[in-house]
C-alpha cells in the first residue's frame, strides 16, 4: 500500500540545517535596513534645503521685480532711487503713500521703506541700486546658508560670499 521513505542521518541533519534564519542573516538584513533608512533621512533633509533655497531665490527675484516696476513707475526722479539698502533700515516712518497724495520725492522715500522691509523677508537680506549708461541694476543679496556670511561679491563658489539676484531694467 504504502511506501515507507528512509532518509540517512546525513540528509535529516541538512534538512534541519537549512530552515529558518541565522543571527547572522538577521543582522546584515537589519544593517541593510537602517542604511536604506539613513539614506531616505538624508534625501529629505537635502529635499527639505533645496525647497527652503528655491523659496528664498524666488523672494528675492520678486523683490527686485517690485523695485524695478516702482522705478518705472516712478521715472521722473530714478537717480533718487541708487543706493545700498539693508533690512536692517526698516521701519523707517517716511509715511504712507496709500491713503494720501504724494509728491515724487515721498514716491521715492514711501517706495524704499517698503522695499527694506521685504529685504526683512530673506535673511540677512540687502539690496542695491545702481545706474550706468541709462540701465538701473537691483541687486538683491540674502545669507543663503544662514552662516553670518558679509562678503557682496556675489561670487557663488566663495562660501564667504552672501547669495546675490540682479535684475536690470531701464526707467
Amino acid at each position: 500500500m504504502g511506501k515507507i521513505m528512509h532518509r540517512s542521518k546525513q540528509n535529516l541533519t541538512a534538512a534541519y540545517r537549512s530552515d529558518g534564519f541565522s543571527l547572522i542573516e538577521v543582522l546584515v538584513a537589519v544593517l541593510v535596513l537602517s542604511i536604506g533608512m539613513l539614506g531616505v533621512a538624508s534625501l529629505q533633509a537635502t529635499s527639505l534645503r533645496h525647497n527652503t533655497d528655491a523659496s528664498m531665490q524666488t523672494r528675492a527675484s520678486y523683490i527686485a521685480s517690485d523695485m524695478a516696476d516702482r522705478i518705472r513707475a516712478n521715472s521722473t526722479v530714478s537717480a533718487a532711487y541708487i543706493g545700498n539698502y539693508a533690512a536692517a533700515a526698516a521701519g523707517a516712518d517716511n509715511g504712507s503713500c496709500e491713503a494720501t497724495t504724494c509728491d515724487t520725492a515721498q514716491m521715492v522715500l514711501n517706495d524704499i521703506a517698503e522695499w527694506n522691509t521685504q529685504l526683512l523677508g530673506l535673511p540677512a537680506g540687502q539690496g542695491a541700486i545702481t545706474s550706468a549708461a541709462g540701465l538701473f541694476t537691483i541687486t538683491v543679496r540674502w545669507d543663503e546658508a544662514r552662516t553670518n556670511v558679509t562678503g557682496t561679491n556675489c561670487n557663488p563658489d566663495d562660501p564667504a560670499d552672501l547669495r546675490c539676484l540682479s535684475i536690470t531694467t531701464q526707467p
